[in-house]
């Protein structure tokens, strides 16, 4: 095993490793007992019971973390890189046309792996603890969705990042790009009109109390709606959640209509109101930049390292390829994606307080979001107390519990 091999093998065991120990520590975290904010809002059965949903998704995530990575270890040492390439080259395709089916095929292959977990997840954990509402037949439906949106959109963007690196010499990395950044806003442009509701229903707020309430805020803040829409998630799950899509003339915020059932106005409109802040707070822009960038940043030391002699030799390839370099500069990458996700994860947070504050900052609601967060927390079984190495490593938004002590200090101050 040469330099890059000893680099992606350690690197793939370390991050395990640290993976273990987190969910372990997570584990034990979670049995520390109810925190006061949460008299009266969680019984001791629910608390238990939020404990064992802790528990059990924590064991299946282990356990598919475990079967990835010893799946990965056996088809890279038994040489299958170069055997699913060695038999597609059999076939006497066009270098694109193979790379496209040779980044599918392994890309369909970690799917298979990955969906018996899914499965169980869905039907066993979700079910037991009172979650799942989806149907085998809506399972079904949106994995094949899923897999016609990957092929219609997945596919020629790839061929096209293929066709960039074939043919545009040195600056192959920046019309990739180019071309990689123009699609993904396209994308983000189109997805609330035409891509979700290939998933969900997205059906506008009706006339009422909710509404009037929310518009009147948006009205406060000059944020025009293009749309207030309420989603259809009791469809797949009895979890709420709220999110913000789109942008320009098309933004529009959701509203799950288990939120709406589970939650009074005031704290409905609170919730609206942090999504707001997301948006005035450009952090939407802000994470859609950095995230271009890094992708600019991989494409240009994937031209570094493109058909890297070494590189191959690691993966124990005959042939040198840009497929091929795309996939093990993937891999070679892992340490420094691992390193930027854990950067990604710590601003993520930062901007969820930004948007707690200014939700009660700017609405008359604003303290019921304290509220909202205990009942969604209630509801969704979630971990009141996450040990902080697993909140430092996974957590894209703070623990709840701290949270609600900013929020209660912001209408304190």
């Amino acid at each position: 095993m040469n330099l890059f091999g000893s680099v992606v093998f350690f690197t793939l065991l370390i991050t395990f490793v640290i993976k273990l120990v987190s969910e372990l520590l997570n584990l034990k975290s979670a049995a520390t007992g109810l925190p006061l904010e949460y008299a009266g809002v969680f019984d001791e059965e629910a608390y238990r019971k939020s404990g064992d949903y802790l528990g059990a998704t924590t064991r299946l995530s282990l356990l598919a973390s475990a079967l990835d990575l010893l799946v990965l270890l056996l088809f890279w040492f038994s040489g299958g890189f170069n055997l699913l390439d060695q038999f597609l080259r059999g076939y006497g395709f066009h270098a694109i046309i193979n790379g496209v089916l040779y980044i599918a095929s392994l890309l369909l292959m970690q799917s298979l792996i990955d969906l018996p977990f899914s499965i169980y997840k869905t039907f066993v954990i979700e079910e037991k603890f009172g979650f799942n509402k989806t149907t085998p037949a809506v399972f079904v439906t949106d994995l094949l969705k899923s897999l016609f949106l990957a092929a219609l959109l997945g596919l020629p963007i790839l061929a096209g990042v293929l066709w960039f690196f074939e043919k545009s010499g040195v600056l192959a990395w920046l019309w990739a790009w180019g071309g990689v950044t123009v699609v993904s806003l396209l994308l983000q442009y189109i997805a609330p009109t035409w891509i979700m509701p290939l998933f969900n229903k997205f059906v506008p707020l009706e006339e009422g109390p909710l509404k009037s309430a929310i518009m009147e805020y948006a009205d406060t803040v000059s944020f025009p709606l293009s749309g207030v829409y309420v989603l259809d998630g009791s469809k797949r799950s009895a979890k709420a959640n709220a999110f913000f899509t789109g942008f320009g003339k098309r933004k529009r915020i959701a509203l799950f209509d288990t939120l709406i059932a589970a939650h009074p106005v005031q704290e409905l409109v609170a919730v609206l109101a942090h999504e707001i802040g997301h948006f005035k707070k450009k952090h939407i822009i802000i994470n859609m930049a950095l995230s271009l960038a890094n992708l600019g940043a991989l494409f240009f030391l994937l031209s570094l390292f493109m058909n890297n002699r070494a590189l191959f030799d690691a993966f124990f390839m005959k042939d040198l390829s840009v497929y091929g370099s795309l996939i093990f500069f993937s891999l070679l990458y892992t340490p420094v994606e691992w390193l930027l996700s854990i950067v990604m994860q710590l601003l993520s947070r930062k901007h969820e307080y930004e948007a707690d504050a200014y939700a009660v900052s700017t609405c008359a609601q604003g303290a019921s979001l304290a509220d909202a967060l205990k009942t969604l927390s209630r509801n969704n079984l979630s971990n009141l107390t996450p040990h902080p190495l697993y909140v430092f490593l996974n957590y894209s938004h703070p623990p709840v519990l701290q949270r609600i002590r900013r929020i209660r200090d912001h209408v304190a101050g």
